[in-house]
């Protein structure tokens, strides 16, 4: 059993149909027919969306999602209209709402990669490959890849895993060329953000986008290839501070790990085999995660929380 402990009521606006209730963003049409976001503070951990919040998290994930649009905006088009929050929305939607593109969305989860870790680590050590692509012996746990990796994934539902897929079964699914544009926009995004995060001191070992049609934005009568939701946040990616990466280990991360770790602790009491929905978190454990977010923020963007 996985998914909500405690799923939300939506917020009932003027104007606006509510549409879908995800882990973390709750998602509604306007009347334009456009998209309305909201990131809220909700965390989810192994497959359960948690009891207990982690306040800030919303408006971390949009600001920093915002800065890195900007910064990628000369390789990809993205999804945004604006930040205006709708009229007669609740007054905490400030600060955590995007008003979005209608986009008709690639069922791909476009992961990429520059680290061994997660999924990818478990794979490596069973067979040397990672969705399907071969990789040297002596890789460890936190090792550099040879080169960036696309190793995408199929979405899942709320309480499902996402499965890591190969290439050619993306290929197969979505057809060639929409297949080497999804490569080719996510290893370029990973790149560029990459080499930024690396230069403050922080690497992104991998993450992973979405992307979707545009069907209102053309090039020579083709819907054009747009970047959607989320983008290098921490709750999308493995961020490691730079001084103090080792090989060989879990590494310290600007992430929910502290979560994770915690309810895999004796000190909460929680089996995750079990069918028991996870406990509320302590609130030493909230501020701990909180600061991780606020710290991803602050050293990305150079810019103090406020």
């Amino acid at each position: 059993m996985t998914g909500f402990v405690e799923k939300p009521e939506p917020a009932q606006v003027p104007g606006l149909v509510h549409l879908h209730t995800g882990k973390v963003r709750d998602l509604y049409r306007n009347e334009d027919g456009d998209l309305v976001m909201v990131a809220t503070d909700r965390l989810s951990a192994f497959d359960w969306v948690l009891p207990t919040v982690i306040p800030d998290k919303g408006r971390v994930l949009t600001r920093l999602s915002l800065w890195w649009f900007e910064l990628l905006e000369d390789l990809l088009p993205n999804h945004v209209i604006s930040t205006e929050v709708p009229a007669g929305a609740p007054a905490d939607w400030a600060g955590r709402t995007m008003i979005c593109r209608s986009l008709r969305m690639l069922p791909v989860e476009c992961v990429a990669r520059g680290y061994l870790a997660g999924s990818g680590l478990a794979e490596y050590e069973e067979s040397r490959t990672v969705c399907g692509l071969a990789l040297p012996e002596g890789l460890e746990n936190g090792s550099e890849l040879p080169g960036s990796l696309f190793t995408p994934a199929t979405k899942a539902a709320v309480g499902e895993h996402d499965e890591n897929v190969d290439y050619e079964e993306v290929a197969r699914r979505l057809g060639p060329e929409t297949a080497a544009a999804l490569r080719q926009s996510t290893l370029a995004a990973y790149d560029r953000a990459r080499d930024i995060a690396r230069e403050r001191g922080i690497i992104l070992a991998d993450t992973k986008f979405e992307f979707g049609w545009d069907d209102n934005r053309t090039e020579d009568g083709e819907p054009v290839l747009t970047l959607a939701d989320e983008v290098l946040t921490p709750d999308s990616s493995r961020f490691w501070p730079a001084d103090q990466w080792q090989p060989g280990r879990s590494q310290p991360s600007f992430d929910k790990q502290y979560v994770r770790d915690w309810l895999d602790s004796a000190e909460s009491g929680w089996d995750r085999t079990s069918e028991q929905p996870p406990p509320a978190l302590p609130e030493a454990v909230v501020e701990a995660t909180r600061s991780r977010y606020l710290e991803a923020y602050e050293r990305l963007t150079g810019v103090p929380w406020s």
